[in-house]
């Protein structure tokens, strides 16, 4: 088994994270679908590795529109291999906004935003603190 983490300036270290691609086409479909209201989702890892994203969670009570994807977190079953969010953008842009930034810095630690026109590079991965990060499609 290689090494699950990976230097990174100013000596923090960050873990190589990796994404199944039937993981990817589900949520680039699910973006798709939902185009023009976005669509929202957790990230699950593979409870053996811990840094390969496998499944996505859809939160009962989850509320999506044109411009917000609303978690109901509270619905969140206990689950310690959740590891972070997806969300897509019906825009061009997968940049973070202020509230994205506000809501990674306060939940897991990567989150992915998949942008129009949902496909293999609209998509982009950011840690808690919105610092952009990669994920190998595995």
């Amino acid at each position: 088994m290689g090494t699950l983490w990976r230097k990174k300036k100013k000596g923090r270290t960050l873990p190589q994270w990796k994404i199944k691609r039937e993981c990817l086409d589900l949520i680039l479909e699910c973006s798709k679908s939902n185009y023009p209201n976005e669509f929202g989702g957790l990230l699950r890892v593979d409870a053996l590795s811990k840094n390969t994203i496998i499944e996505v969670v859809i939160l009962p009570g989850t509320i999506s529109g044109e411009s917000h994807a609303i978690f109901k977190l509270h619905m969140l079953p206990i689950d310690f291999s959740m590891v972070g969010t997806v969300h897509s953008h019906p825009s061009p842009s997968a940049r973070p906004s202020k509230a994205d930034l506000g809501f990674f810095n306060k939940y897991g630690r990567i989150h992915i935003i998949v942008a129009s026109p949902f496909n293999d590079t609209s998509w982009k991965a950011y840690d808690y603190s919105g610092e952009e990060i990669e994920i190998a499609i595995v």
